[in-house]
């Protein structure tokens, strides 16, 4: 007679309920019967429930693992030296690729499939989207702006009672962000929207007070591309609500200082300071951050059918961050600026 279906659990309980009919008075051979099994393991379950435990599930421990908990420390390190330390021409790690490593060091070959389970169960790695990082950093430089330069600032910004102002530019395109969502197996998701080059292009400040480091968010919709005229008139709007001192910090793009009619506005008004961010660092604007929280978050698959609806739901997001200073908050905690030295 064949083994039951059921997991070590189900039998286990199976097993219990069967001494207990017994213990009750039934038969062991109609016990047999009705679970469906010979009636000598009725009997030996009956000897296994004298014992303690005696009817304990013991779950099958399944195949041997092919590679060995000190192989799989060793994979996790080889992995981590990167695909390039491997003979391969980018850093990214595909299944088929890592199919290869384990046969040359370990001599064994899985299915793709298979190294994919291995990799999220036993590994704890998981698929992910690389970022791109500009060749023309310089590490060093942005690591002693943000450990010595910033802090410089800030200090600077404190002693004139000045706002920190973390200023930035964006678009938003007809054309949504599409992102990852949930769907059958084989039965890939379709949205429609517009092909279209059409956008909505804004301004932000993520703004900090000098006092108390109270967070707040200003920004402003344009329906063409920023200039520096757009700039100013963002400024003087900020000015307005923001009367005091400016310590405004951006990149160092076209439109900021070394624009001329910026220039001119900042060479009439003093009480702005401004600073360059550091180049090709936009993980060190907290304004940066709230582009990508609308994006990524609340906009992205929304296939709408103009800009005037793209700017109804994008004024709604940016007046919910304004809202909710603890994702404003969350922005400055993840650029790692040291904001109280």
């Amino acid at each position: 007679m064949s083994r039951p279906i059921g997991s070590a659990a189900e039998l286990e309980r199976r097993r219990q309920r069967a001494v207990q009919a017994v213990r009750e008075g039934q038969s062991p051979e109609v016990i047999a019967r009705t679970f469906g099994v010979h009636r000598c393991s009725v009997y030996r379950w009956l000897r296994l429930a004298q014992q303690p435990d005696g009817l304990a599930a013991t779950p099958h421990p399944g195949p041997t693992p092919r590679l060995s908990p000190s192989q799989l420390r060793q994979l996790d390190e080889l992995l981590r030296q990167g695909p390039r330390a491997h003979g391969w021409r980018n850093q990214l790690w595909t299944c088929a690729r890592i199919v290869e490593v384990i046969k040359r060091h370990f001599g064994v070959r899985f299915h793709h499939d298979h190294v994919g389970r291995i990799l999220r169960r036993r590994l704890h790695w998981t698929p992910q989207k690389p970022s791109l990082r500009p060749r023309q950093r310089d590490e060093a430089a942005i690591a002693f702006w943000k450990a010595v330069t910033f802090p410089k600032i800030a200090q600077k910004a404190r002693a004139r009672g000045a706002h920190l102002v973390f200023l930035d530019e964006s678009g938003y395109m007809l054309t949504p962000p599409a992102r990852y969502t949930w769907g059958p197996c084989g039965q890939t998701p379709v949205y429609d929207g517009w092909q279209s080059r059409e956008r909505l292009s804004a301004i932000s400040c993520l703004t900090v007070s000098p006092q108390r480091c109270r967070l707040n968010l200003y920004f402003q919709l344009l329906p063409d591309t920023v200039h520096g005229a757009e700039v100013v008139g963002f400024l003087r709007q900020l000015k307005r609500a923001l009367p005091g001192p400016l310590t405004v910090l951006w990149d160092g793009g076209r439109v900021h200082s070394i624009c001329g009619v910026v220039k001119e506005y900042l060479a009439q008004h003093p009480e702005i300071v401004d600073e360059t961010l550091p180049a090709y660092a936009p993980e060190l604007n907290p304004d940066e951050l709230v582009w990508g929280w609308t994006k990524n978050g609340p906009l992205a698959n929304l296939a709408l059918d103009n800009t005037d609806q793209v700017a109804e739901h994008v004024i709604d997001e940016l007046l919910y961050l304004k809202s909710h200073p603890h994702l404003l908050a969350s922005f400055i905690d993840y650029t790692e600026l040291p904001m109280a030295a």
